[in-house]
């Protein structure tokens, strides 16, 4: 199971690559990145939709919607602040450059929501041999950056 869930984590990447060429491909041919972003999400709305029809998925009760966080509700909004973003970095920055830098980004986060438990996450204390992971990721995205 364990494999499984490290595939489907790597499979991610290498589809959020893809992603990004897509989106600013449609940026190009739409002439603006948030109606490029829109656009985007409203094509994955029509995909989740049908997956939701054509599984015979059941819609959530009003008590299970009025359970939910207040903070949790923002994360469309955090998707498309990502996705803008990428639809206007991507181009001038290309791919390694900035999926490397997000995923930098991503891993210091991660690095203390994991220390506090934030977000429905279990805790995992920051270590030294975390720490050294980081600064080494940190070391390759100098190096794609500066290279690149």
């Amino acid at each position: 199971m364990q494999l499984t869930l490290y595939a489907l984590a790597f499979t991610a990447g290498l589809v959020l690559t893809v992603q990004v060429g897509v989106n600013a491909t449609l940026r190009t041919s739409l002439g603006n990145p948030v109606m490029a972003a829109l656009t985007s999400f409203l094509v994955g709305l029509v995909g989740l939709a049908l997956y939701l029809v054509l599984t015979r998925a059941s819609l959530p009760t009003k008590a299970a919607l009025s359970a939910v966080p207040l903070w949790a509700w923002a994360g469309g909004l955090l998707g498309a602040f990502y996705v803008a973003s990428t639809i206007i970095v991507g181009p001038r920055l290309g791919a390694a450059a900035l999926l490397s830098l997000s995923i930098l980004g991503q891993l210091l986060a991660s690095l203390v929501v994991d220390n506090f438990g934030w977000l429905g996450f279990p805790s995992h204390p920051i270590s030294v041999v975390r720490v050294i992971g980081a600064a080494l990721l940190f070391v390759g995205v100098l190096l794609i950056v500066r290279v690149g």
